[in-house]
């Protein structure tokens, strides 16, 4: 064996092996503050989480929660074949009275409106039938979704931040729990809303990752164990895991960061890439040859693979670092956080693993032999079957690849493009009675997406002008009329109900002077009506808004609601010119909602762009050879491109989770091309394709193999997650990585061979010989 190239690595493995100690110490401090800080992130799944900072939507949002406050809303939805039914009502009543005393909640139904106007509320038959006409002798209660023909709806508004809004709502629980075990007169009580869906993903996801750990842990110990056999190796693997994990969790607690839905995907991405990037070492190292020592065999192998590791730890960070052009913030952080956690990785398995393997004294296989064989005899026949299928491997994967493409984007006037989902709701599970409930109300109501209508005005006490509150009326009821819209809630709506709680019927006046006694009363009345200080800046009174309900909360949806909005705006200031000095601007979750459907596939395109042309860039600096630099990326691109296929017949959606399978998937699976061509070319030099081939197979061949498994088992591991999101990509994961190392060993040394218009060797013998065999 002669002496590696780099002699400069050489020296510096040599010296990393010489101060082993003194880096297992350096490591240990640096555990103490990692753990601290990684010990310190929270979970949020807030659905204005997923839209950085400075995206204007995201601006307009926080600008719209400072005039008119925060919170997240509640619906309680109680069912009964009759909803005023003396009986019901009274224990509508008693939940209501309840509710009241947990802190830092509103809540609103008919029977509140009710016991305002009627200065209380006992559920006798009398009380029962005068709240039945006061609550059906007007449309008021109907249109704001407080009452239907089987139920009663109460809204709970939760303020606080999200801490408080926890507890908050488990106080709500708490109400609740007895009527949710004995419903009686109620045939069913319902709690749906945005808290609970977060809730739900907040406990999924920060609770769920440690069965994924666990799962993870329990295949490392199987797999090293039935690999190198040895329990030495297995600590010196199990310790540079955990130290790369601290790093990684700990650096983003120190930065204030904060978990999402997707961000358990971080860790158990930086563990499997160390993994991995741990096998490709280790197994170098246990092939010492007769006669090579044990340590100058150990700083060979980390020379040897130095720059294949390098270059693939690098591919799969940059792969993930090219997320950051993503405007979805989760998706954005995550990026960021896995290319720092590899960088992290690269470090620790180049400095620390070395130290450990001789500390550890791990065996080589001339002290025990490792397992695999089996492998290497496998891919004895590989390059002359690969050879004589040649053709129809190559065509065979393209025609795959071009399935998958059409699967993703679509084919005109055919196909249509993958959907993609953004509704919090469906990420949770569809059999859970959270999102049963949820499905329920959207039958029976007029939705759950609010799209905020911000009128803004420069001029002082605009907003009660009687000519402005005419025009807000004529606006909010050509609103309603449309079939788009559900629900339409605005100041109009709140005078109206205060002057059909006053016994003055349920319009606004038509005569002028009447109106502008109406619209004197409100600054008198701000302070005593909290439902009218929901919907006017109480400083300025320049700005008021209306909440507009609908099922909408894909992009095309919103945006055919926005410029419904909008044409029904230009339309009211023709009819009424008060309405001139405002400026109408949309905020809400609706808007941010569509804002995230609208970027995912461009987060999709730009991401898996750059990720390419930042890799094949790093091809141009590791390989030499024009079509290997190329040709390195054909396994992962099929991998890729048949997963979105798998996606399209298996009836997947694009979300915030899977769309991450094309950079996941791409910045991991190139390692094991980048290993694959580093030692192909290695003996290329002086050998033909077969033996290079056959040369690359021995080296690489197994440790892509495990590496493999490593991978897609790793992922495999959310597969068992409660979250369709999160279990959607670890199916879709682990199948892309198979994928991936099928073209490895079939696709690639196919176009090898059309490439370099090779032939085995026997093959070229038998044409050189001549006619006859003379």
């Amino acid at each position: 064996m002669g002496e590696p190239r780099e002699p400069r690595l050489t020296g510096l493995f040599r010296a990393v092996v010489s101060r082993r100690w003194l880096i297992v110490v350096a490591y240990a401090l640096a555990l103490v503050p990692a753990v601290y800080f990684a010990l310190r992130v929270k979970q949020d799944n807030a659905i204005d989480r997923l839209i950085v900072e400075s995206d204007p939507d995201y601006i307009t949002a926080k600008q719209f929660e400072k005039v008119f406050g925060s919170g997240e809303y509640v619906v309680l939805l109680a069912e009964a074949p009759d909803p005023f039914a003396p009986d019901v009502l009274a224990r509508f009543d008693r939940l209501e009275h309840e509710l009241q005393t947990v802190p830092r909640i509103e809540e609103n139904s008919v029977l509140t409106v009710y016991r305002r106007a009627r200065a209380g509320f006992s559920a006798t038959p009398d009380e029962a039938r005068r709240l039945r006409e006061f609550a059906t002798g007007t449309d008021l209660f109907r249109k704001q979704g407080m009452i239907g023909d089987h139920f009663l709806v109460a809204g709970v508004l939760i303020h606080g931040d999200a801490e408080q809004r926890m507890e908050a709502l488990d106080a709500i629980d708490r109400v609740l729990a007895p009527v949710e075990q004995s419903p009686a007169p109620f045939t069913a009580l319902r709690k749906v809303g945005q808290p609970y869906v977060n809730r739900l993903l907040d406990h999924e996801t920060s609770t769920t990752g440690y069965r994924y750990f666990a799962l993870f842990g329990l295949f490392i110990v199987i797999l090293n164990l039935s690999l190198y056999r040895s329990f030495r190796a297995l600590i010196a693997f199990l310790i540079c895991l955990g130290v790369s994990l601290a790093l990684t969790v700990g650096w983003i607690g120190m930065t204030g960061g904060v978990f999402t839905i997707v961000s358990s995907l971080v860790p158990m991405t930086v563990l499997i890439t160390c993994m991995a990037t741990l096998v490709y070492i280790h197994s170098r190292f246990v092939e010492q040859p007769e006669g090579v020592t044990v340590d100058e065999h150990q700083v060979f192998a980390l020379a040897n693979k130095f720059t294949a590791c390098t270059a693939s730890v690098f591919a799969t960070a940059v792969g993930f670092a090219a997320l950051a052009v993503s405007k979805i913030r989760p998706i954005r952080e995550m990026g960021i956080w896995v290319a720092v956690g590899l960088t992290f990785t690269w470090i620790v398995v180049f400095t620390l693993f070395p130290s450990l393997q001789k500390i550890l004294s791990t065996p080589t296989q001339q002290e025990r032999r490792i397992s695999g064989g089996w492998f290497i005899r496998l891919t004895e026949g590989l390059p002359e079957m690969t050879y004589r299928f040649r053709w129809p491997l190559v065509l065979a994967s393209l025609a795959l690849c071009a399935a998958g493409g059409i699967a993703l984007f679509g084919l005109p006037g055919r196909i249509s493009p993958m959907p993609f989902e953004t509704s919090a709701l469906e990420y949770i599970n569809h059999k859970s009675q959270l999102y049963k409930d949820t499905k329920q109300l959207e039958q029976v109501t007029a939705g759950l997406s609010l799209t905020e209508v911000w009128l803004q005005s420069p001029k002082f006490g605009t907003v009660t002008d009687p000519a402005v509150v005419r025009g807000l009326d004529h606006f909010q009821r050509a609103l309603e009329k449309d079939p788009e819209i559900g629900t339409v809630i605005g100041l109009p709506t709140m005078m109206r109900t205060l002057r059909y709680i006053g016994g003055q019927g349920d319009t606004l006046p038509t005569d002028e002077d009447a109106l502008e006694k109406e619209t004197n009363n409100l600054e008198t009345l701000l302070p005593r009506e909290p439902m009218l200080a929901r919907f006017i800046e109480p400083k300025t009174l320049a700005e008021t808004h209306l909440v507009v309900v609908t099922r909408t909360n894909d992009y095309s949806g919103y945006a055919e609601i926005e410029q419904l909005i909008r044409r029904r705006w230009d339309e009211a200031v023709k009819r009424d010119p008060a309405l001139a000095v405002f400026t109408l601007r949309t905020s809400g979750l609706a808007p941010l909602q569509a804002k995230i459907s609208h970027h995912l596939v461009p987060t999709l395109m730009e991401s898996f762009i750059l990720s390419i042309v930042i890799i094949y860039a790093a091809f141009l600096v590791v390989f030499r050879s024009g079509p290997a630099r190329l040709m390195a990326m054909i396994p992962s691109l099929f991998a890729i491109l048949v997963m979105f296929l798998v996606m399209r017949l298996s009836h997947m959606h694009l979300n915030p989770a899977t769309i991450l399978v094309a950079s996941t998937v791409l910045g991991a699976s190139e390692n094991d091309q980048i290993h694959f061509f580093f030692h192909f070319l290695e003996r290329r030099k002086d050998g033909t394709t077969e033996q290079s081939l056959r040369h690359s197979l021995v080296i690489a061949g197994r440790a892509i193999l495990f590496a493999t498994l490593i991978n897609a088992g790793g992922f495999l591991a959310f597969a068992l997650a409660e979250l369709p999101p999160i279990r959607d990509f670890g199916i879709l994961t682990a199948v892309a990585f198979v994928l991936s190392m099928l073209a490895d060993f079939t696709a690639l040394i196919g176009a090898l061979w059309i490439v370099f218009r090779a032939a085995p060797d026997r093959v070229v013998a038998a044409r050189s010989e001549p006619v006859g065999g003379k």
